[in-house]
């Protein structure tokens, strides 16, 4: 019996509670109810505060309400105890048979086990990269690759329909400057000042002249359109390649300039002016953000007619809520802190209410150490460490994991040679060992002719550390849940450290042996254990997944 079955339990009992009159709820019965572990073992394997979360609403002592609960679930052949303590808590104690029945649970359930539907109907969009198409991707777009790739997963495990977003910063100068640098390194001038230095534009220089033979040799205005063109085609697919290689999809490459070529801008300033959210001073156009709380007002237009940032970003925005979206999360650098409240009241300006359509996640920096000094990174000046190269010198796996399990706004520093080690200390590597382990476990248990009981016993998981293990899988889909609504992905690495953890203590206990010891014959004991070494591997390989990580069979 897991979290998700108990909280359906007490719903039914706090509803049949209601129905003959015994408990009145002037906001009805909630659809869900929280269960969790209790940090105790003298607790039972479940707990919920419901009771005092109820108790005052329905006129109601809570201690009185929890016993009436109690009382009601006791009734429930999957609960063997309920207690009542303190001011009102509910202590749950599952039947053993209930308990091992997870094992089969989370073994029928394959790779969909830890999927909810809790976000069902939430149209969500990701946004979490955005870069210029003038070079590699680098360690500072590393962190938002991983996170925001890891989200993503997430949600949709939590039933979203999700759409993960990557925003090219094509229109501006930077173009102009990329192209002209790319002519400079094919004729054999000067970098210009303004330019962008580095190998990579001379090994982009000779793709160019490689796709289209003859393309430094036309007119300088032709040239540069050309050579524009073609080197953002061939960077932006250098970029895609390199995101795909680190296990990071996008369903969409939205393009900025397309933005503005479709006149999405002045559709976005007329909507504006029409709901009386923009002025003019000083010869710029504003938008009156502080009305929303923002600390000043923004420029949308300067006095020169050029257009800011801030009326793009308005503008894309609209764009994606016109696209369906509930909910737009973007995933911002660490410099990038003032945009919230800027964000929060534009979408308040075109009368949307940020608080139900709009998340925004700041990102702390990432330090990598190598050798006892930090991995330095500047795109002008060439001195890049691009994502490629970290990965190819770290690996996807441990990079990725090693980001994924702190939160977004914890600053970091890496040590390369502490995330590559093959060490128990470094948490990828015990995560994936585990999984190994139960591989091993059941490659053994074939070899010995053993399979998976076609009549499964659930109370043949009997002891202290298959229960210690079973409520660890248990709780899987709720965690999986909670890192979805919060936009936390770091829960399920540190969850996966804790059941990995759990796996190991019971594997290292000798009454939980899988296989039988010598020529003993096999026992439906055996197998029922086997069945928990396969709900296991599900789980670790799902969590594992859910990261963009791989879960290798052998270490």
């Amino acid at each position: 019996m897991n979290p998700a079955q108990l909280s359906t339990a007490i719903v039914s009992a706090l509803t049949t509670l209601s129905e003959d009159g015994r408990l009145s709820l002037p906001d009805g019965v909630p659809a869900t109810v929280v269960v969790e572990r209790p940090r105790s073992k003298e607790h039972g394997d479940y707990a919920t505060n419901v009771a005092l979360q109820l108790g005052k609403k329905a006129g109601l002592n809570p201690r009185a309400l929890a016993g009436m609960l109690a009382e009601e679930l006791a009734k429930d052949a999957g609960i063997g105890a309920v207690d009542v303590a303190g001011p009102g808590f509910l202590n749950i104690t599952v039947e053993t048979g209930a308990q091992g029945q997870v094992a089969a649970d989370v073994v029928a359930a394959g790779d969909r086990y830890g999927h909810t539907e809790v976000l069902a109907g939430h149209k969500i969009n990701v946004e979490f990269i955005s870069a210029n198409p003038t070079g590699p991707l680098h360690l500072g777009h590393t962190r938002w690759a991983v996170l925001g790739d890891a989200i993503g997963r997430v949600l949709s495990a939590a039933g979203a329909e999700v759409t993960r977003e990557f925003y090219i910063n094509d229109r501006g100068v930077q173009m102009n400057h990329f192209a002209d640098s790319i002519i400079a390194s094919a004729l054999g001038l000067p970098k210009p000042e303004s330019g962008y230095a580095g190998g990579y534009i001379d090994e982009l220089a000779k793709a160019v002249e490689a796709a289209s033979p003859g393309i430094f040799e036309l007119p300088p205005e032709e040239r540069l359109v050309a050579v524009r063109a073609k080197g953002y085609e061939l960077q932006l697919a250098a970029q895609q390649q390199s995101l795909e290689r680190f296990n990071t999809h996008f369903d969409v490459w939205f393009s900025e300039q397309s933005l503005h070529a479709s006149g999405s801008v002045p559709e976005t300033l007329q909507r504006l002016q029409d709901l009386g959210h923009v002025y003019t001073e000083g010869g710029a156009l504003w938008m009156r953000t502080t009305d929303f709380g923002d600390d000043k007002d923004r420029v949308l237009i300067k006095s020169d007619g050029e257009l800011t940032y801030f009326a793009s970003d308005t503008a894309y925005y609209l764009n994606k809520r016109a696209r369906g979206f509930d909910n737009c999360v973007y995933l911002l650098g660490a410099d990038h802190h003032g945009y919230v409240g800027r964000l929060k009241a534009m979408a308040a300006c075109v009368g949307d209410d940020p608080a139900q359509t709009l998340d925004v996640l700041i990102g702390q920096l990432v330090k990598i150490m190598q050798g006892g000094a930090e991995m330095k990174l500047s795109k002008r000046a060439g001195t890049i460490v691009t994502l490629d190269e970290l990965a190819e010198e770290i690996g996807v796996d441990a990079l990725r994991y090693s980001l994924a399990r702190y939160p977004a706004d914890s600053p970091l520093v890496l040590d390369v040679a502490e995330i590559t080690k093959a060490s128990n200390d470094n948490p990828v590597y015990y995560v994936q060992y585990a999984h190994a382990r139960t591989c091993r476990m059941m490659a053994n248990a074939a070899d010995l002719g053993m399979s998976l009981p076609a009549d499964f016993d659930p109370t043949l998981l009997s002891h202290p550390r298959d229960g210690d293990l079973l409520r660890a899988l248990a709780e899987f889909p709720r965690v999986v849940a909670s890192a979805a609504e919060l936009r936390e992905p770091h829960r399920v690495a540190r969850y996966l450290e804790s059941t990995a953890s759990t796996f190991n203590r019971w594997y290292d206990t000798k009454e939980c042996r899988m296989l039988p010891q010598g020529d003993a014959p096999v026992t439906p004991a055996n197998e029922a254990r086997l069945m928990l070494v396969v709900a296991t591997r599900t789980v670790i390989a799902n969590g594992l997944g859910l990261l963009g990580v791989s879960a290798p069979e052998r270490m």
